[in-house]
């Protein structure tokens, strides 16, 4: 397990566009156009093996629930090599999104041009973009680690979410994501 930050891409940057498959979806292939929330869209760089994922996908299904009836959109991104990391491979993408009771879109980034797109370094990576695709927050979650004792919230999503809400300004100071390296080709 590494401990590798977020990039932290510029605000203000426009959210790459992509086109992915949906294992879930017998493959269909979905858009960030198509898929974009109303008010908002978080992308999340994750994977189905990786323990700060593991760590934090319940509550991380408990925020898409509170939040998409508000008009913010989850989109999950794999960009794992499955051939050194099977565990990641799209087949187990379906398993994964059926165990966890997984509802926001889970897509397959294949050929790794998506997350290099956004600078992505780690999962989870979170990027949240407003309605205008304009990204507004990138980094952590919250302060919950694997094996650090605090509790998982979702505070600093959470803040981003409720800011965007109520037309309010993001946090200046904005904390990177910490977990497992993307395991590039």
């Amino acid at each position: 397990m590494s401990n590798t930050p977020s990039n932290m891409l510029a605000l203000g940057t426009k959210a790459p566009d992509f086109k992915l498959p949906n294992p879930s979806k017998n493959n269909e292939l979905q858009s960030l156009e198509s898929l974009k929330g109303k008010k908002g869209t978080l992308v999340v760089f994750m994977c189905n093996h990786c323990p700060f994922v593991l760590h934090i996908i319940d509550k991380l299904e408990e925020l898409y629930e509170d939040y998409k009836p508000q008009g913010i959109e989850f989109i999950g991104i794999n960009s794992n090599d499955v051939d050194r990391y099977p565990a990641d491979s799209p087949e187990m993408m379906v398993d994964f999104v059926d165990e966890r009771g997984i509802k926001f879109p889970y897509l397959y980034d294949e050929s790794q041009d998506v997350a290099k797109a956004f600078e992505a370094a780690c999962t989870p990576d979170f990027y949240f973009f407003d309605e205008n695709l304009s990204l507004i927050y990138r980094g952590q979650m919250d302060d919950s680690r694997p094996g650090n004792q605090k509790e998982i919230t979702g505070e600093d999503l959470i803040v981003a979410f409720e800011n965007l809400l109520a037309g309010a300004e993001q946090e200046e100071f904005q904390r990177p994501s910490l977990g497992c390296n993307i395991k590039w080709k």
